[in-house]
């Protein structure tokens, strides 16, 4: 669950808030570092003996001078699969200080909140997807019945409302018995960006709910290649051979030991 970096990282300070970190030397190699114009102001730093990057403006707030960032990643073509969707950023007391595009995060290393949904039918088989061929991480790869990340306007249960319906065709007030099933702390390198350069740091909170009898998961937005219904049997035996997402793995072990 817990990795390290490939590469040695740096803290990313915006506007005197702590909120990422890059690979040492990446703003200088690709030369980023003079790509944000206007007044921000890109440098490197010691803050209490350690070194960080520092990106700072008198006049543009923290949202602004990310996406400016976010933007200059993607000149270079070192982003992760840019999606027009911002991101809540958080400081380390857990202050919301702006947002930023999710293609940009897992460069810079920012902390990011994902759902996941354990759909389990009235026999107690349990609905899994097979992600479509075409998804950017892990294709065709076996997920939980619902996996998706929590955008910059959603709480968590609008994102798990949101997703639900969008990956699995199901609203989440018809389905029996929801319920939280914790938090799993996420962090490990990425692929987004290059594995050499990113950095996976997220929060995975699930739930587990029953799909009633009749109901079935229908894919809405084009990322799910099929459903199936299986035995934990068949979920262990899946997992054993490497063919779900490392997250999902995840979630699957936290159930199992939520159920015994």
């Amino acid at each position: 669950m817990q990795q390290p970096a490939r590469k040695p990282r740096i803290p990313l300070w915006v506007n005197g808030q702590a909120v990422g970190s890059l690979v040492e030397h990446f703003l200088l190699e690709t030369g980023i570092a003079g790509r944000l114009g206007g007044d921000s102001l890109l440098s490197k730093e010691e803050r209490a003996g350690v070194a960080v990057w520092l990106l700072e403006s008198p006049t543009q707030d923290a949202t602004r001078l990310m996406n400016r960032l976010a933007d200059a990643l993607r000149d270079v073509g070192r982003n992760g699969p840019w999606r027009n969707e911002q991101l809540a950023v958080q400081a380390v007391d857990g202050r919301r200080i702006g947002t930023v595009e999710r293609g940009a995060v897992r460069v810079l290393g920012i902390a990011t909140q994902a759902v996941h949904l354990v759909g389990v039918s009235p026999d107690g088989r349990l609905w899994v997807q097979q992600r479509a061929a075409d998804k950017a991480s892990y294709p065709l790869h076996w997920d939980t019945l619902m996996g998706g990340m929590v955008s910059a306007q959603d709480t968590l249960e609008q994102a798990l409302e949101r997703e639900t319906w969008e990956e699995a065709g199901l609203r989440t007030a018809e389905l029996a018995d929801m319920r939280w099933g914790g938090v799993l702390h996420f962090r490990q390198p990425g692929m987004d960006g290059g594995d050499d350069i990113s950095y996976m740091h997220e929060d995975i909170h699930w739930y587990a709910a029953t799909v009633p009898q009749g109901m079935a998961p229908q894919n809405q937005d084009g990322e799910v290649a099929q459903f199936a219904p299986w035995t934990a049997d068949e979920v262990q035996q899946h997992l054993a051979q490497g063919q779900f997402t490392p997250e999902a793995s995840l979630v699957w072990a936290g159930y199992a030991g939520w159920m015994k």
